[in-house]
């Protein structure tokens, strides 16, 4: 079975995990019914170790260690993209998907397609990226937001042709950026030195710490509704926040949580999907209150869980070695 582990060599229990996003209604029911069929290699997946997903209407895009794997009948098939249509590497770490542009998160760049991944550009620090090993990419109309380790956020005004960076002059917690989240000129980095928080579009940030109520310092992904913010940390839960970010509150294993590796998190409303490490996927349909967890009982490809998304009444789960997990919601 395939692993894909990558230490940062920042902290000892560190790892490279994604956090996936989405803007999609959720059914409001109970998540115990949740039972999960596992695509694989044999469907067309590049590899098992599916370390990101996106899906919009009948299309799913699979961020594995070996390729970017897309599917337009809903998670059925997939055709597994590589270098030889120009992606910067076959190790993708994160994908986001907008109409016909697709971006994806590369050991070696920011890749992008304008003909929904059929064929693609490669973008690096000759384009202003701070680093070219990229970690997560959100994007907005034409601004794009490029996640590095080590290199800071770049950030993109015109879909992704030139950057400008931001690190820790800018107030951000560290260089090493696992995750961004934005909705309209607010923008969460989630980084290996805290929570920062920009309300200019990306022009400085506030940092946001333990000192502010977060498990951890290493935020590993992060999402954000209204004022409700989500960060997963590494190591210490779940912390949710109902004031924008000004302050949290942490949820661990005593809520419910399997695991307090928490490495991505999803959320709509009351529901909240958190990513964990060995511990499998935890729901809560309490606002986070509580969790109950799915795991490979359930049909999970593993309980180590890269990341979630949700669509419709779909749910799809990133697994390490497990290949992706699709459940549709009773």
């Amino acid at each position: 079975m395939d692993t894909f582990s990558i230490p940062l060599g920042l902290k000892k229990t560190t790892f490279v995990y994604f956090l996936l996003t989405g803007f999609h209604l959720l059914l409001s029911v109970s998540f115990a019914q949740l039972t999960f069929t596992n695509r694989t290699t044999a469907e067309g997946l590049g590899s098992n170790v599916v370390l990101g997903v996106f899906a919009e209407g009948g299309r799913v895009f699979a961020a594995t260690a070996r390729g970017l794997a897309i599917s337009t009948d809903g998670g059925a098939t997939f055709t597994n993209r590589t270098t030889a249509e120009g992606l910067g590497d076959n190790v993708v770490f994160g994908v986001f998907v907008e109409g016909s542009t697709v971006y994806a998160a590369t050991f070696s760049g920011l890749t992008i397609s304008t003909d929904a991944g059929a064929t693609f550009t490669n973008r690096t620090t000759a384009e202003g990226l701070g680093n070219n090993y990229l970690l997560s990419v959100f994007a907005e109309g034409s601004r794009v937001y490029a996640a590095t380790n080590g290199g800071g956020l770049a950030i993109s005004t015109d879909g992704g042709a030139t950057f400008t960076t931001r690190t820790t002059a800018e107030g951000l917690g560290s260089n090493v950026v696992f995750g961004v989240f934005v909705e309209s000129s607010t923008v969460y980095v989630a980084t290996n030195g805290g929570l920062a928080i920009s309300t200019d579009a990306g022009t400085t940030f506030t940092n946001r710490t333990t000192a502010e109520g977060l498990g951890d310092d290493s935020v590993q992904g992060v999402f954000a509704e209204g004022s409700t913010v989500y960060a997963a940390t590494n190591g210490d839960g779940l912390a949710i926040s109902t004031d924008g970010g000004t302050t949290f509150t942490n949820r661990t294993t005593a809520e419910g949580l399997e695991d307090n590796f928490v490495r991505g998190v999803f959320a709509q409303d009351s529901t909240v999907y958190a990513a964990t490490f060995g511990g499998g996927l935890a729901i809560s349909t309490d606002g986070g209150a509580t969790f109950t967890t799915t795991t490979t009982a359930e049909g999970l490809g593993s309980n180590v869980v890269r990341g979630v998304f949700v669509e419709g009444s779909t749910v799809y789960v990133a697994t390490n070695g497990g290949g992706l997990s699709i459940s549709r919601i009773p």
